[in-house]
C-alpha cells in the first residue's frame, strides 16, 4: 500500500476558493537560501518600512552600542571562532529559536559546545554580569523602564543570573510574583539542578510576561535564551543585551523588542557583547533589498553627538551667566544659583519656552547616550539644566508645563537628591517666600514679592498664583473668570512686548489680585453663595438688565436659578442629552418669568445657559 498523503489547510482553502486573491504579511522580509519570502509568496505589493514607522510614530528608533566582552583564547580557540560561520550549520547558528529545530550534525554540535564553553567561561560571565548591572542601573537613573538579556544557552543564562544576584542580592526572590530579575526558559531532567530551578511552566511564563508588560511591576530585567524574542511586546522595554550568535530574521525580530512606543520613550538600545554587527549589517542588507528605507539601527555615537549639540545650545542660553560654581556648592548655594538662573532665562526673549524645549531635547538624547563616557562627563551640567527647567515648568501657565507630568514620564530628572524633595522643589519655598492663600492676599505678601531681588521670578510666582486661582474660579463663575483671565493675558502680553517692565507688570497683577479679593467681598456683601454669585454676575452682565431691572430682582433671580439647577442636575447630567434639554427648558422658563433679559438679547440668555451648565457639572461632581 502507498503512503497516505495529508494536505494542510492552505490546499483546502485554495480548492474551495480557486479565484480568490491571497495576501500575505511579514514583519521581517529577510531572504536566505532556505527562507526566501518573494520566492515563496511572490513579489511585494507594498512596503511599510521602519523609517516610515518611526516618522509616523508607530515605533521608536533603535540605537546600537558595542560593548564586546573580551575572552582570552588559545590559538585553537581563535581558529574555532574564525571558522564558526563556515563550520556550523546555519540553523544551529540561529540556535533553534522555535525549540523544534532538527538535530544538528555531531560535528556542528561539538563546535557549538566548544563555543558555548568559551562564551560561558566563568570570568567572562562574571565580567558581563558586572557590566550589565552597572550599565542598566545608570540607564534606569535617567530612563525608567525594563531590560532583557539574550544568552547563548540555558547554562549561561542560569550562571549569569547567579552572578548578577551576587552583585544585587535585593533583585532576587524565589517567589515568581516578586523580584526584579528572572530567567524565562524551560529545562529537562538532564539539565541539572542549577538550570532546573529556573524551569517555568506555561502559566508561569504568561504571568512573567504580564509582569514585564506592566511598567510599575518590580520585575525589571529578564534573561532568555530564545523565548520572548518574537511576538512579545513590552512597550517599556528600552534595553536589549545580546550575548548570543544571531542572524537573519531572528536577529531582526529580536532587536524589534525595544522599538515599541511607550509614553515619551526616545528610543530603544541594543547592547552587543558578542560582535553581531556584521550579522546585523547582513540582515539589514536583505531588509533594504526588500524595499525598506532608512537604517533601523543608529549607532549610539550619533545620540552622543546630538546630546553634545543640544548641550551647546542650552549652554549658549546662559551667555553672560556663570553657573560653574553650582557643581561644588552646597544645597543652599545651589538653590540660590537655580533661582538666579531662572531669572536670567526669564529675562531672555521667549527664553522660557526656548529653554524648556531645548532641555527636553537634551534630556532625550542624554537618556539614549547614557552611560557613554561623554554622557557621564556631562551629567552634572545636564542636572543643573534640568533643575532650572523643573522650576520653570512649575511656574508655567500656558500648558507647556504638562511636559513634565504627561510628556516626560520616562526620562527622570538627574537632579541631586538634595534638590528632589517636595520642600525644595516647591516654587514658593525655593523662591524664599511663604505660599499664600490667594483669597486673603496680604499686603505683606505682595510687598515681599515686589522687594524680591529676582524680579522675573517674582513675576512668575504671582502669574502662577493668579492663573491657578482664575482657572479654579472658571469652573464656577463664567463671566468673572473670563474677565479676569483677559486682564491677566493682556498684562503678560504687554510685558512680552516690552511695553511694561517686570516691575510695572507686577503692579498690574497686584491690582488684578485685588479684583479677585473684591469679588469675594461683593459676594459676601450680597449674602450670596459661590454658585448664586456666579449666576448674579451672569444675569448682571447684560447692560439693559442692569439699567431696567432692580438690583434685588437680579439677586432673587440668581438665587432661584441656582436652586432650580440644583434640583434638576442629576448624576447622569453629563451623559444624557434628555437631562440637558430639560434643564435648558427650566432655565429659559425661569428667565421669561422674570422678564429677562429686557432687550430680548439672545446672547444674554446663552451666557446664563452656559453658566447653568458649569454649575450643573460642579453639582454632579459634588454629588
Amino acid at each position: 500500500m502507498g503512503k497516505k498523503v495529508v494536505y494542510g489547510f492552505a490546499k483546502y482553502m485554495r480548492d474551495a476558493l480557486p479565484r480568490a486573491t491571497y495576501l500575505g504579511f511579514t514583519g521581517t522580509p529577510i531572504e536566505g537560501t532556505d527562507a526566501n519570502t518573494p520566492a515563496v509568496f511572490g513579489n511585494y505589493i507594498d512596503v511599510y518600512d521602519i523609517a516610515q514607522a518611526v516618522e509616523d510614530g508607530a515605533t521608536v528608533r533603535i540605537f546600537y552600542e558595542s560593548r564586546l566582552a573580551k575572552v582570552n583564547l588559545s590559538d585553537e580557540g581563535k581558529q574555532l571562532v574564525a571558522n564558526l560561520d563556515k563550520d556550523l550549520d546555519d540553523e544551529l547558528a540561529q540556535d533553534e529559536l522555535t525549540e523544534t529545530r532538527r538535530d544538528p550534525s555531531q560535528r556542528a554540535k561539538a563546535k557549538w559546545t566548544q563555543l558555548e564553553a568559551l562564551i560561558g567561561s566563568e570570568n567572562r560571565i562574571r565580567n558581563i554580569a558586572k557590566d550589565i548591572v552597572s550599565h542598566f542601573e545608570q540607564r534606569q537613573e535617567v530612563f525608567d523602564g525594563k531590560g532583557m538579556i539574550v544568552s547563548m544557552s540555558r547554562r549561561i543564562a542560569a550562571d549569569l543570573c547567579a552572578e548578577i544576584i551576587k552583585i544585587k542580592a535585593d533583585w532576587h526572590s524565589d517567589d515568581m510574583n516578586k523580584g526584579a530579575i528572572k530567567v524565562v526558559m524551560t529545562s529537562s531532567s538532564s539539565d541539572g539542578p542549577e538550570i532546573a530551578k529556573h524551569h517555568t511552566t506555561k502559566a508561569q511564563r504568561k504571568m512573567l510576561a504580564d509582569r514585564m508588560k506592566h511598567p510599575d511591576d518590580p520585575l525589571k530585567l529578564v534573561i532568555v535564551r530564545d523565548m520572548r524574542l518574537t511576538g512579545f511586546d513590552a512597550p517599556s522595554l528600552h534595553t536589549l543585551y545580546i550575548d548570543k550568535p544571531m542572524k537573519g530574521h531572528n536577529l531582526m525580530q529580536a532587536i524589534a523588542r525595544v522599538n515599541r512606543v511607550y509614553k515619551d520613550k526616545p528610543g530603544g538600545l541594543i547592547v552587543d557583547y558578542l560582535g553581531i554587527a556584521s550579522d546585523l549589517k547582513k540582515a539589514l542588507s536583505f531588509y533594504s533589498d526588500a524595499g525598506g528605507k532608512g537604517d533601523p539601527t543608529i549607532l549610539q555615537e550619533q545620540a552622543v553627538e546630538l546630546m553634545l549639540e543640544k548641550l551647546e545650545v542650552v549652554s549658549q542660553l546662559f551667555h553672560g551667566f556663570t553657573y560653574e560654581d553650582y557643581f561644588a556648592a552646597d544645597t543652599a548655594k545651589k538653590l540660590s544659583l537655580i533661582l538666579a538662573a531662572e531669572d536670567h532665562i526669564l529675562g531672555l526673549e521667549d527664553g522660557k519656552k526656548r529653554f524648556i524645549n531645548e532641555v527636553i531635547a537634551l534630556s532625550r538624547a542624554f537618556a539614549i547616550a547614557i552611560p557613554h563616557e561623554q554622557a557621564m562627563d556631562a551629567k552634572d551640567e545636564v542636572a543643573f539644566f534640568q533643575a532650572v527647567k523643573a522650576r520653570l515648568v512649575k511656574f508655567d501657565v500656558t500648558g507647556l508645563g504638562r511636559s513634565d507630568e504627561e510628556t516626560e514620564t520616562t526620562i527622570r530628572q538627574v537632579i541631586d537628591k538634595a534638590l528632589v524633595s517636595e520642600q525644595v522643589i516647591d516654587v514658593f519655598d525655593a523662591a524664599g517666600i511663604k505660599k499664600p492663600d490667594i483669597s486673603i492676599l496680604s499686603e505683606e505678601f505682595l510687598l515681599e514679592l515686589k522687594s524680591m531681588e529676582h524680579k522675573n521670578v517674582a513675576l512668575e510666582v504671582l502669574k502662577k498664583l493668579l492663573n491657578d486661582e482664575i482657572k479654579l474660579r472658571a469652573k464656577k463663575n463664567l463671566v468673572k473668570s473670563k474677565s479676569l483671565m483677559e486682564m491677566l493675558e493682556n498684562a503678560i502680553k504687554k510685558y512680552h512686548n516690552k511695553v511694561l517692565t517686570a516691575a510695572e507688570v507686577m503692579d498690574e497683577l497686584i491690582k488684578l489680585s485685588q479684583d479677585i479679593v473684591d469679588m469675594d467681598n461683593e459676594a459676601s456683601e450680597l449674602g450670596l453663595s459661590d454658585f448664586e454669585y456666579a449666576f448674579y454676575t451672569a444675569v448682571a452682565n447684560n447692560k439693559s438688565a442692569k439699567e431696567l431691572m432692580q438690583h434685588d430682582k437680579l439677586r432673587e433671580l440668581a438665587v432661584v436659578l441656582t436652586e432650580r439647577v440644583r434640583q434638576n442636575a442629576s448624576i447622569d447630567w453629563t451623559i444624557k442629552e434628555s437631562v440637558r434639554a430639560k434643564l435648558k427648558v427650566i432655565i429659559k422658563r425661569t428667565l421669561r418669568q422674570y422678564g429677562y433679559p429686557p432687550d430680548m438679547q439672545k446672547l444674554a440668555t446663552e451666557t446664563v445657559l452656559k453658566q447653568a451648565e458649569l454649575i450643573a457639572n460642579e453639582l454632579t461632581f459634588e454629588a
